[in-house]
């Protein structure tokens, strides 16, 4: 069973997600380049990911997102990507759009992300 998790384990997942649809496969080397983060950091996340029940690191440590792994970085990457769109439409620049939609991304409930989303959709 996945335990809660914080936001530095959230953004792990989004950048594993993210890393696969991009490459395919991923291993850890793979998150302390995208993230740019120490390997010993990235070693220790993925050991309370893994303990945490949101990933499975196979015999050549390629990492796969298990099911609540899946679903909580879909949520992520959903949520981040809806920000950066949303206040680049609204003329921010892209680079400060999505260092925002990374803070608001983990902020958010799940019931005023769905309101936020139905009005803008429903508005534009």
């Amino acid at each position: 069973m996945a335990k809660q998790l914080h936001e530095s384990g959230e953004d792990y997942l989004e950048t594993i997600l993210i890393l696969r649809h991009k490459q395919g496969e991923v291993r850890s080397i793979d998150v302390v380049h995208e993230m740019e983060l120490s390997k010993p950091s990235v070693s220790r996340a993925m050991g309370i990911l893994r303990e945490g029940g949101f990933i499975n690191i196979d015999g050549g440590g390629y990492i796969t997102l298990t099911e609540a792994g899946q679903q909580v970085a879909e949520t992520i990457y959903e949520r981040h990507r809806f920000f950066t769109e949303w206040l680049v439409s609204l003329g921010v620049s892209e680079e400060t759009a999505a260092e925002d939609a990374c803070r608001l991304e983990h902020d958010i409930s799940a019931e005023s992300f769905a309101k936020i989303k139905e009005f803008i959709e429903k508005n534009k």
